[in-house]
């Protein structure tokens, strides 16, 4: 476990995290109002002005499985994405890549008044793809797997997971969110850092 220095000199990160535990769990265990509050329909969203949804459906989760898989991947890169970022920057791609991964969801169902999407996985995978560029070398342990998951092989195998989930179109999880996150992440990184897109060449030149 971190102590709380760690904690401390990450507080994008840390303060995410504790806000999407808090509002996820206590969602999924006491207030299941509070989720239904904050779920994107876009179908209502311009007709009704619900805003709020686009950042507060971030902050929720569908079940225990969906909320446990974004936060080991937070967990995993958005820490030391804040590192190498700094703190506003790691914020600012935070939001923004809530709001760029759920414009094709918008588009695709602004007609369907039934429809409605929630979690933060746009933005998990944006922060995935933006860490990557910076530590393409990076491993990470998943039990019960008993090797080491380089990064790209788990961020492909993250997008690929969501593409085919999104095809199946089960449930409000917004599957279609990984791809227009993971596209921002590396879209973020290109414009506010080019030079990272380098060093990533010659890592592997």
């Amino acid at each position: 476990m971190p102590n709380s220095s760690f904690l401390l000199q990450h507080p994008g990160a840390t303060a995410i995290l504790a806000l999407t535990l808090t509002f996820s769990v206590s969602g999924l265990l006491w207030l299941p109002g509070l989720i239904e509050r904050c779920v994107l329909r876009p179908y209502w969203l311009l007709r009704r002005r619900q805003w709020h949804t686009v950042i507060n459906s971030g902050l929720v989760h569908a079940d225990f499985g969906h909320l446990l898989l974004n936060m080991l991947t937070f967990w995993f890169f958005a820490f030391q994405l804040e590192h190498v970022l700094g703190t506003a920057r790691f914020v600012l791609l935070y939001l923004l890549a809530l709001v760029a991964s759920d414009i094709n969801t918008f588009l695709k169902h602004r007609h369907d008044p039934e429809y409605g999407s929630l979690g933060a996985s746009g933005a998990i995978a944006a922060v995935l793809f933006a860490s990557i560029v910076y530590y393409p070398q990076q491993s990470l342990f998943i039990v019960p797997i008993p090797v080491p998951i380089p990064a790209p092989v788990f961020a492909i195998g993250y997008v690929a997971y969501s593409w085919y989930s999104a095809r199946r179109a089960r449930g409000r999880i917004n599957h279609d969110a990984h791809l227009g996150g993971a596209l921002f992440g590396l879209l973020f990184v290109a414009l506010t850092d080019p030079a990272a897109f380098g060093r990533l060449a010659r890592a592997f030149g």
